[in-house]
């Protein structure tokens, strides 16, 4: 039984709640953060970040380029025929898979902090202090909780959120792979009633996650047999999966995305990371916004921590406003992309206009990604 009394619970180890768990703990805050599947392990995701958040995760004391992340520069987008676009990142980034990035997080908050593998089945609010239950029998009491669930949990029901009652149309699906790939560059390659993106990661494998709707995915009813027939009408993505090796015994899945909007603060929680709100993988910057997000709420608590000053309802308006200054733009612009990007007739006449203005598609690139602050 671990102790039961804590500054901040963090629910939930991704991204998000790792980086918020070793930033809060590194300044004296008693962190419990509680996952549910030991580390490592794969999770879906497109395993590229960009570069916005290098000097913060240098402040934290994390070096990804020691696990061998690749610099990534380059960008190439195609069409469903195949037609391509090539751009320069404004920013750049890097490629890491979360088996190794998670890790690395893990295992430098794993130092400072009580971390709890089990899973939480209910978080009651009373008399200022929140009560949190898990599978396991812990019942933990803490002045703050953090949700950093993802993209969507048995949480989100209890909590009662308003895009759990949607059904939504989106899988996605990864996997990494043996193939001779650029690791200077992220690709974006459309089909059909979705889109693909590779890059590189810190093994030199490839790692390849796309995203389709159930619906066009049930035509098919099983992986190969939607690569094949579907993906594979992009010119790229069949010389891809025709050559490629793959590295999994079968590719990770995940069902019913919500890319519809999230609050980021229900029932006084506090939400990082996809929980708060989940940008069309397109856009190519999830990771990044999810450890933004975690130094978003760090850097306010700590500011009122430092302070004595624990105005709860204070702290929670200046999340809301921060972390809608910092993302609500990145969201409408990736909702607006995606739209165009479904819709044949706009995507055509899209590619057509990027190809006449090369400065665009990197205008567009900025508009879903923060800046590099040092």
């Amino acid at each position: 039984m671990a102790n039961n009394k804590w500054d901040i619970i963090i629910i939930g180890g991704g991204l998000a709640g790792l980086t918020a768990g070793l930033h809060l703990a590194q300044n004296n805050v008693k962190v419990c953060l509680i996952e549910k599947n030991e580390y490592p392990h794969h999770k879906v995701c497109g395993e590229y970040v960009s570069n916005e958040i290098l000097p913060y995760f240098n402040s934290l004391g994390i070096d990804p380029f020691k696990e061998g992340a690749k610099k990534i520069s380059k960008f190439l987008f195609t069409t469903n025929n195949g037609s391509a676009l090539n751009a320069h990142l404004p920013l750049g980034g890097f490629g890491i898979s979360r088996y190794a990035l998670d890790n690395l997080l893990y295992e430098n908050l794993n130092k400072k902090a009580e971390i709890i593998f089990d899973t939480v089945e209910k978080v009651i609010f009373e008399k200022n202090q929140f009560f949190v239950s898990t599978q396991g029998k812990n019942v933990l009491q803490a002045a703050f909780v953090l949700g950093s669930f993802g993209k969507r949990s048995n949480l989100d029901t209890f909590l009662n959120r308003k895009f759990m009652r949607k059904n939504s149309p989106w899988l996605a699906v990864k996997a990494h792979y043996d193939y001779e790939f650029p690791s200077d560059t992220v690709a974006l390659h459309n089909f059909n009633d979705g889109y693909c993106g590779l890059s590189k990661i810190e093994n030199d494998a490839v790692n390849a996650c796309y995203l389709a709707t159930i619906q066009s995915f049930k035509k098919y009813g099983a992986i190969p047999a939607f690569q094949k027939n579907q993906l594979s009408k992009n010119p790229h993505l069949r010389e891809f999966y025709s050559k490629a090796k793959p590295l999994f015994k079968k590719p990770k899945t995940i069902s019913q995305i919500s890319f519809q909007k999230k609050e980021p603060i229900i029932n006084h929680i506090f939400m990082l990371g996809d929980s708060a709100g989940l940008i069309h993988p397109l856009c190519g910057n999830g990771m990044a916004m999810a450890i933004k997000s975690a130094q978003i709420f760090a850097e306010s608590f700590l500011k009122n921590f430092e302070n004595e000053n624990f105005a709860r309802l204070k702290l929670e308006h200046e999340y809301a406003a921060l972390w809608q200054q910092e993302f609500g733009k990145r969201l409408q612009t990736g909702r607006v992309i995606q739209q165009i990007l479904m819709n044949p007739f706009a995507s055509k006449i899209g590619f057509g206009v990027a190809k006449m203005v090369p400065m665009l598609l990197p205008k567009l690139i900025e508009r879903t990604h923060g800046t590099v602050q040092t």
